[in-house]
């Protein structure tokens, strides 16, 4: 009886000491918060280490992108629909009608093999080529702002350079591949022919419709098809240097598009030239605060923003959604970058390697470029916001491109068995129910 009353005594004066005790001592006493900690990080790598991880980042971030292009397309788009007299629908509907075309689109790419792509990479770039060739003639082409980069189809416009940085993706990915098989790749002078031609060709025909946004991108491209393919140091460096004077020498050659070069220089020369549009882009995009005014309340898209709908769309998300807004949409662009260059690492072909890591570079660099002109980092080139900014053409590409990356996520090592323990899909369920009724 004695020795249990010393026992509870004993327990008693161990309480009062940990209550006694200094904060941090009592929590480096008690490790089970730091071992949960540990824990949920071991459980969250696990995860992002599942081998379909980056199939369903690649899958959700499109989704997101185009639900939050929609959104703003039509905020910004029926502003000047209204203003033209047209219905305030008529942008967000043609907008809807190029995702709900490029969603069956992107989901037949997804289930598509390498070869196939590869035996379309030659077809493509010929079809590209004409497209481009087409817009040089006087009325077939579509003329806007000064620029003919578009052919009229019906009632929609179809820009042929946007798909040119997709043929140029798949010509070039398969052309490193086939030099690579016979050993070719070792010399630099294979690397860049006839790679380099046929991109100076392209570039040469977009240029023609003057479109210089575009044309940076298919030098990316280039770039990062050499990049990737193991280029020479010295060979890599001088062929952006090369690429940076060309494009400086485009840019100087044009009145129009000295003064956007220039009025990056020196934002606060005019505010009626180029400085206009970029200054209150800054503006639109500072006023919204930390959460913004509202989807649908800010009011920089009544006129005071040239092309809010297209190349400064982002200023409008940064008006209306706030820095959270603009930061989420960075994200999402950052962990594309992420799952694309992981599929790119574990594909187990050199095709799907190129082409994986091209089209993470074309598509995030080009969301780097745009949003880097919106918060006046980077001279203004007018390139879209991928997936987000208005332009029929614009996402039917760029979400074939994303169910192509999605392809080769679904072939990394350990995806196969994981889909098969998955079981069907809804589209297989919904096939398999179809061919049943046949």
């Amino acid at each position: 009886m004695q020795a249990r009353a010393m026992t509870d005594l004993d327990a008693v004066r161990d309480a009062d000491a940990a209550q006694t005790a200094a904060p941090g001592e009592a929590a480096w006493a008690d490790p089970r918060p730091l071992a949960g900690l540990r824990y949920q990080v071991r459980a969250l790598r696990e995860l992002i280490a599942r081998p379909l991880t980056p199939y369903y980042l690649i899958l959700g971030i499109t989704a997101l992108l185009l639900g939050l292009g929609l959104v703003m397309v039509l905020s910004t788009g029926s502003i000047r629909d209204l203003s033209s007299g047209y219905s305030p629908y008529s942008d967000f509907v043609k907008q809807l009608v190029g995702v709900l075309i490029g969603i069956p689109l992107t989901w037949v790419a997804a289930r598509s093999s390498p070869r196939l792509f590869r035996a379309a990479a030659y077809p493509v770039l010929a079809i590209s080529v004409i497209g481009l060739g087409l817009t040089l003639i006087h009325g077939v082409s579509h003329q806007s702002h000064g620029a003919t980069r578009w052919i009229e189809i019906g009632p929609f416009g179809f820009q042929p350079s946007e798909l040119a940085k997709l043929a140029l993706v798949l010509w070039g990915a398969d052309l490193m591949a086939r030099k690579e098989q016979f050993g070719l790749l070792r010399d630099w002078r294979h690397m860049l022919f006839p790679l380099m031609p046929v991109t100076g060709v392209l570039a040469m025909l977009v240029m023609a419709g003057d479109d210089l946004g575009t044309t940076c991108v298919i030098v990316i491209i280039f770039l990062a098809l050499l990049w990737v393919a193991g280029a020479p140091g010295r060979v890599f460096t001088l062929m952006l240097i090369l690429m940076a004077l060309v494009l400086l020498l485009l840019m100087v050659t044009s009145p129009y598009r000295l003064d956007r070069l220039t009025s990056f220089l020196n934002p606060q020369a005019s505010p009626t030239s180029q400085t206009y549009q970029g200054n209150n882009g800054l503006i639109a995009l500072g006023s919204g605060g930390l959460f913004g005014s509202g989807l649908g309340a800010g009011g920089a898209k009544w006129g005071y923003v040239p092309e809010d709908w297209s190349d400064y769309i982002f200023a409008i998300i940064g008006e209306e959604l706030g820095l959270v807004g603009t930061l989420c949409v960075t994200a999402l662009y950052g962990a594309l970058a992420y799952a694309g260059l992981r599929v790119a690492r574990r594909a187990e072909d050199t095709f799907s390697r190129l082409a994986a890591s091209t089209i993470t570079i074309w598509i995030v660099m080009q969301a780097v470029v745009n949003i880097g002109a919106v918060i006046g980092v980077l001279p203004i080139t007018g390139i879209p916001l991928p997936l987000v900014s208005e332009g029929l053409s614009s996402v039917l590409v760029t979400m074939v491109a994303l169910g192509i990356l999605m392809s080769f996520a679904r072939r990394e090592p350990g995806a196969r068995e994981a889909l098969a323990a998955r079981g069907p899909s809804v589209g297989e369920h919904v096939l398999s129910l179809l061919g049943r009724g046949k």
